[in-house]
């Protein structure tokens, strides 16, 4: 059964390990309390490891923003080849 975790919630799911690790517990008795697979956990740790919910936020914000402008990008790098080959038609 797969779930969506949104990065608030990955970031709370991270600091609650670092509580149980703390508390001596091991990795997989970790992931276990917190109900992901320690692949899941190492991939978080990757990713979102030091990060406040803020810096979530802002990371889903810029990855937006980069989506959007790697598209126009894309668009005005066809229309210029679109410009091209006309232009050297004539």
């Amino acid at each position: 059964m797969k779930k969506k975790h949104t990065g608030t919630q990955i970031v709370a799911k991270l600091r609650q390990a670092d509580v149980l690790i703390g508390q001596g517990k091991t990795i997989p008795e970790v992931c276990k309390e917190i109900e992901v697979s320690e692949q899941t956990y190492y991939r978080w740790r990757q990713k979102y490891g030091g990060m406040s919910p803020e810096m979530v936020k802002e990371l889903r914000g810029l990855q937006k923003e980069n989506a959007r402008l790697r598209k126009l990008v894309a668009d005005q790098a066809l229309d210029n080849a679109i410009l091209r080959e006309v232009a050297s038609k004539n």
